[in-house]
C-alpha cells in the first residue's frame, strides 16, 4: 500500500476533478502491474495497472488508495467492474470513496463478484491524498 500511496502522491492536485489514486496488483510476492490516475484524470489507475499486469491478474491482491469507481460518467466499465472482470482475488483500500461515483458501490460490485475486501490499510497515511477530495464530494 505504501507504494500505491507513493505513485498517487506524486500526481496529486494534477488530476482535476477526478481523485487521485494509486495501485498495486501483487502476485505471490511480486508487482505485476501499477499505475496512478493520470494527471489529466483519466486513466485511472486501476486502468494502468490492470493493463500492465493482463492475465497476471487473476488471483492476486490490488492495493488501491481509494475505493473504485462504481460508475463511470462516460458510460464505461467502471474500475470496480474492470477489477471484478480480471479475476483479482483480494483487493485492499485505504479510503472509502465518498463520491456520488464510488459510495460504496464500487466496493459492492467487487463483494458480489467474490472478491475479498479490506478497507483502511494505511488510512493515516494516505488521508493526505484526499484531504481536499472529501469535503469537496461528500453528500
Amino acid at each position: 500500500m505504501r507504494r500505491a500511496i507513493y505513485l498517487a502522491a506524486r500526481n496529486l492536485g494534477l488530476t482535476g476533478d477526478n481523485p487521485v489514486v494509486g495501485c498495486v496488483i501483487v502476485q505471490g510476492e511480486a508487482v505485476v502491474g501499477e499505475g496512478a490516475t493520470a494527471a489529466s484524470g483519466r486513466p485511472h489507475a486501476e486502468e494502468v495497472a490492470l493493463g500492465l499486469a493482463g492475465e497476471r491478474a487473476r488471483g492476486a491482491t490490488a492495493y488501491l488508495t481509494l475505493e473504485p469507481c462504481g460508475e463511470r460518467s462516460s458510460g464505461a466499465a467502471s474500475c470496480g467492474q474492470r477489477l471484478a472482470r480480471s479475476g483479482v482475488a483480494r483487493v485492499v483500500v485505504s479510503w472509502e470513496d465518498p463520491s456520488v461515483m464510488a459510495a460504496g458501490r464500487g466496493l459492492e460490485q467487487l463483494r458480489e463478484a467474490g472478491i475479498e475486501t479490506e478497507v483502511g490499510l494505511l488510512r493515516a497515511e494516505a488521508a493526505v491524498l484526499y484531504d481536499g477530495y472529501r469535503p469537496r464530494v461528500s453528500r
